[in-house]
């Protein structure tokens, strides 16, 4: 009998799954990754960024980065530059919304004042690197309409088209791990001519907290231009106390100095 009903169960959830449509699939797997990281609060990380042009020649920049976690919006992020000396003090703060466009301000100590990144130019380049504003944003779910495309080697390759009529982006290919919490291993962007840009690989995993998944490292390729992104993550701190006063203009000329 016991083996009977275990047959049965199965057999139900394969109709299921079966019975899912590719767009239905994709926003599960979406849901599912947004909900195994929910509830990490805050942090501050540092990191090395890494930029490498055409020709091999590399430059390396420090940064500081403070993000909160917001429950019933996106999430708010500061990203400030410690050194070198030519981009110290610069610092960015992002306001990620589940709905419509996302805010952004850019401090720049040169000229000591916060400018605010339009919609428009929010697919350029964020500090000479490969990665555009638009990618400093949290992943919400609402931003994407999704498709379902393929599982290979445990990997769940799912298609993102973004909301946002202003993105620089046609489409992504989002590779989650469903065996680990879901994490992104490998994302694969799309131009407006639907053309392959960039691909983003996340490496050297590390658990948190006994759930938040964290990359040691990403490597951002742009295949067009043949310039790479190398991000190195130290130092995770969870639960450092962050309030909505440290996400704000002021805070971004105090960092400027």
């Amino acid at each position: 009998m016991k083996k009977l009903i275990v047959f049965v169960l199965l057999v139900s959830s394969i109709s299921i799954v079966m019975a899912q449509s590719p767009e239905q699939r994709g926003l599960e797997i979406a849901k599912a990754a947004s909900k195994a990281d929910e509830g990490f609060g805050s942090l501050e990380v540092n990191l090395k960024m890494i930029l490498k042009n055409k020709n091999g020649q590399v430059s390396e920049r420090e940064i500081t980065n403070k993000i909160l976690e917001q429950i019933k919006d996106g999430d708010k992020s500061l990203v400030a530059f410690n050194t070198p000396r030519d981009v110290k003090g610069t610092a960015t703060l992002t306001f990620t919304h589940k709905e419509g466009s996302d805010d952004q301000w850019l401090y720049l100590p040169s000229i000591k004042r916060v400018k605010r990144i339009s919609s428009s130019n929010k697919s350029g380049p964020f500090m000479g690197s490969e990665f555009a504003f638009e990618d400093l944003s949290s992943d919400e779910v609402e931003k994407y309409t999704y498709r379902f495309v393929e599982e290979e080697d445990g990997l769940l390759v799912v298609e993102q088209d973004p909301v946002d009529p202003k993105s620089g982006y046609a489409r992504r290919l989002v590779s989650y791990n469903k065996n680990k919490g879901y994490r992104v291993e490998k994302i694969e962007f799309y131009d407006r001519k639907n053309e392959l840009l960039k691909t983003l690989i996340h490496k050297d995993y590390k658990q948190y907290k006994n759930k938040h998944w964290r990359s040691s490292t990403m490597v951002m390729t742009n295949h067009q231009n043949g310039k790479e992104t190398t991000l190195l993550f130290s130092d995770y701190n969870f639960g450092i106390e962050l309030a909505d006063e440290d996400f704000t203009e002021n805070a971004l000329k105090r960092i400027g100095g």
